[in-house]
């Protein structure tokens, strides 16, 4: 397993809890109460200000899951690691 990518564990985490945070936003706030950042961001004053931007949600939440699947994969245990034993279990004495 190569060590750099065990070190974007943390990192993989991180961003997919920001995702899930940014994921819940665009499920429950309407398009005119969206922070200014996001896209999708209108006035209030537009015809469809009380829209919801789904996709956007769902975007994020796939990237947030395939965030945490990375940094899951990641975190097992090394290739080609020994059983805690050590002998096999019908080994002579």
């Amino acid at each position: 397993m190569n060590r750099g990518l065990r070190s974007l564990v943390v990192p993989a985490v991180i961003v997919g809890v920001v995702l899930l945070v940014v994921a819940v936003i665009y499920f429950v706030d309407a398009e005119h109460s969206l922070p200014s950042f996001f896209p999708g961001h209108s006035s209030a004053s537009s015809p469809e200000a009380n829209h919801h931007h789904t996709k956007h949600g769902i975007a994020a939440l796939v990237v947030a899951l395939a965030c945490f699947a990375f940094a899951w994969f990641q975190s097992g245990p090394k290739a080609g690691a020994s059983t805690a034993g050590g002998s096999p279990a019908g080994g002579a004495s």
